[in-house]
């Protein structure tokens, strides 16, 4: 049984997880951006009460994480958002408390090796990850792999340029695939281009998906265009890497019904010079678990591949 970490900016969930990839026991709690040893403190007490619920016994730790980490070393690099977990390593310090061993990866690269082995991507040794929501993430698994850059980087798929012209991005760039294809931008493209009304205002991308179920001019165009990036950002992978799957996954993908035939249509238009067709897009499939549920497969591919 592993125990299974889910870090991310707002909440840490924390579960147990067999061998079958199922989630036993899960539990979360408010993540506090400046106090790591209290986030240790309630990591292990909701780890222990997961084995106490689940009556099993912890045989590993497996951690999923947001932000820059060096899953060689354990350690968190420099978060922006967790400014207090700079540096920490929750490796060294589960694996003295517990006496097991642990493995720390990038969420992305987590939830990549998670649909590899248990999920969509099952069975497939050429393999891309990818989730869109507040953010894009994604890992990528080649040979059966997890592809790591130089000293043992994550590759920051988020980050591609896909027009020098767009929203600024906070990586320095501007038209990252993340700054035009994430949820945010979605609601800020409607944003500029709606008529002042009180609503618009604060309107989240999935409201702007529903209203073009309801056959909605502008949020259909909106729809449009978010199709449009996506399929972009993912064409570029295919012509990189020339994967035989692609999963999709994160809360804008909860609509993949309005946008999966124009985000086809966009890729078989470009992508000559590669077997673009042979690609398939599938949909995640591990649900609301799917992070734990990668925290557990970081162990299982860092001990047992």
């Amino acid at each position: 049984m592993i125990g299974a970490i889910d870090i991310g900016g707002t909440k840490i969930a924390v579960g147990i997880v067999d061998d079958n990839g199922k989630v036993l026991a899960k539990n979360q709690t408010p993540t506090d951006p400046e106090n790591y040893a209290g986030a240790i403190d309630s990591i292990v007490t909701m780890l222990r009460a997961g084995a106490q619920e689940s009556k099993a016994e912890i045989t590993g730790i497996g951690i999923g994480s947001t932000g820059p980490v060096d899953p060689m070393k354990g350690e968190f690099g420099d978060v922006d958002f967790l400014p207090g977990w700079r540096g920490q390593s929750p490796v060294k310090d589960l694996e003295k408390i517990f006496t097991v061993r642990a493995a720390l990866e990038n969420d992305g690269d987590a939830a990549a090796l998670a649909e590899a082995g248990w999920g969509g991507g099952r069975n497939r040794s050429r393999l891309i990850y990818i989730t869109v929501g507040t953010g894009i993430g994604g890992g990528i698994i080649l040979d059966g792999k997890l592809y790591r850059g130089v000293d043992g980087a994550h590759p920051e798929v988020a980050h591609q340029v896909l027009d020098p012209s767009g929203p600024p991005c906070t990586c320095g760039f501007r038209g990252c695939w993340e700054s035009l294809a994430s949820g945010p931008a979605l609601a800020a493209w409607y944003k500029t281009e709606a008529p002042a009304n009180p609503e618009s205002p604060n309107i989240t991308a999935k409201q702007i998906c529903d209203l073009a179920r309801e056959g909605d001019a502008l949020a259909m165009k909106a729809i449009e265009h978010e199709a449009l990036y996506l399929a972009l950002g993912l064409a570029n992978l295919i012509n990189l890497f020339a994967p035989e799957a692609i999963v999709l996954g994160g809360s804008v993908m909860k609509s993949a019904d309005l946008l999966l035939d124009r985000i086809r249509s966009v890729i078989l238009s470009g992508c000559r010079f590669v077997p673009a067709d042979k690609t398939e897009l599938a949909l995640a499939s591990l649900g609301d678990d799917a992070n734990l549920i990668g925290a557990a497969r970081v162990w299982h591919y860092r001990f047992q591949a």
